[in-house]
């Protein structure tokens, strides 16, 4: 366990015991008396994926609340969170008990597509609320959209098509995969592999590799000998640092790109600048984009144990922020009346904060916001301790999610 973690998880009291449900109120005792808005932060707390979101993202969402309280007089905002252990099962019965049970009026949903659409089916039926913030599955706005629903930060769509066409856009025409022998990899690979065609590149091959892979050095030879410029890596956990390493160690990095197709500041973190240097990959936020950026991370840091903000944990606060802003418009009674309700009153406001800057929401639920491809710095580059990346280009809001045209949500269709 990471320090930034264990300090974060010993100042929040208990949150590794997540699943037992726990609830810190945010109100302040002159608003006792004013009906509560309840959020509940669904997320892991005890597995691979705590530090993309877990604590940190109940620490963010806690501080949009309490900013926002702090704004509006009579408001009174709680946050309570749950371990779903990425089991969709488990997902699913913690959102109808908070829902049924303990007054939940709006869930954040993430990391593991598969609960965050368990948790959007029930939260429709219940006609509640749920905001996506780290689930990567398109159907959660697109085939399986619902009038409760709203995806914030990223899905596939975004992520496969930022780094496929701003890559190609900046001379890496030919590509070469390196994929996951699993529907995680054959998915990105195959979505990244439209765009960067659609960008004006090519593939000129690819390889499949077991999941916990030790040895990618056939694989890399392969590359090495393909004519790519740029190697496409629908790799996670260890194996795509263990991948780049390997490539480092052949001298491939040194003339080819390396291009992360799901990757998120944490992972730099673990792995370390030496080793993840000069990849690229893309984020929808990054905490030196800006001054609003920088403004935002301030903010939060004293609440973070000591990390960082990566993108999913800004989207914590970025929802929790536009709700409330929903609400405070409907008024408090009127949105613990209908999920529906207040999803619709949050797609016709603009969305604008520190972290993400100006947005929309769209008819299907799809956030739309800007998306950044970035590359690792080297280790000389960095000027302090989360100094990970440099901004290479941008892609427009627009740009970033699946044209209306090509939509199956039945909110579209009728």
């Amino acid at each position: 366990m990471s320090s930034s973690r264990r300090a974060l998880l010993q100042g929040s009291a208990g949150l590794a015991a997540a699943a037992a449900l726990t609830t810190t109120p945010l109100a302040r005792p002159a608003l006792a008396q004013a009906p509560a808005l309840r959020i509940g932060v669904l997320a892991d707390f005890s597995g691979i994926y705590t530090d993309l979101l877990g604590p940190a993202g109940v620490a963010c969402a806690r501080q949009a609340a309490s900013e926002f309280m702090a704004a509006t007089p009579g408001l009174n905002v709680e946050v309570i969170f749950g371990d779903h252990q990425n089991k969709a099962d488990v997902g699913a019965t913690l959102a109808r008990s908070w829902f049924d049970q303990q007054g939940v009026d709006m869930l954040i949903a993430g990391p593991n597509s598969a609960v965050g659409l368990a948790a959007s089916t029930i939260t429709r039926d219940k006609d509640k609320v749920c905001l996506g913030v780290a689930v990567t599955a398109t159907e959660f706005t697109n085939t399986l959209c619902t009038p409760n629903t709203i995806n914030w930060t990223y899905d596939g769509y975004m992520l496969s098509k930022a780094v496929a066409a701003e890559t190609v856009k900046g001379g890496g025409k030919k590509w070469y995969f390196i994929a996951t022998d699993n529907a995680f990899g054959h998915s990105l690979q195959a979505e990244t592999t439209a765009f960067v065609q659609e960008a004006g590149g090519s593939v000129v091959g690819g390889a499949r590799v077991p999941l916990g892979t030790a040895d990618f050095s056939a694989t890399l030879q392969t590359a090495r000998a393909s004519g790519a410029e740029v190697i496409g890596l629908a790799l996670g956990g260890n194996d795509l640092p263990n991948c780049i390493k390997q490539a480092q160690e052949f001298g491939i990095t040194r003339r080819m790109k390396m291009a992360a197709l799901v990757m998120f500041l944490s992972d730099i973190k673990a792995a370390g600048l030496p080793v993840m240097q000069q990849l690229l990959f893309t984020n929808s936020f990054y905490w030196d984009t800006n001054e609003q950026t920088r403004a935002f991370t301030r903010r939060v840091l004293p609440v973070m144990g000591g990390a960082y903000p990566g993108m999913v944990h800004a989207g914590c606060y970025a929802v929790t922020r536009h709700y409330l802003k929903a609400v405070a418009a409907m008024g408090v009674a009127r949105a613990k009346q209908s999920g529906a309700a207040v999803v619709a009153q949050m797609k016709t406001m603009p969305t604008e904060d520190d972290a993400f800057g100006q947005g929309s929401i769209r008819a299907d639920g799809r956030a739309v916001l800007a998306a950044y491809l970035l590359q690792v710095k080297a280790p000389g580059e960095s000027r302090q301790d989360w100094d990970f990346c440099k901004l290479v280009s941008t892609m427009a809001p627009e740009e970033t999610v699946k044209p209306l045209a090509q939509s199956a949500c039945p909110l579209i269709r009728g």
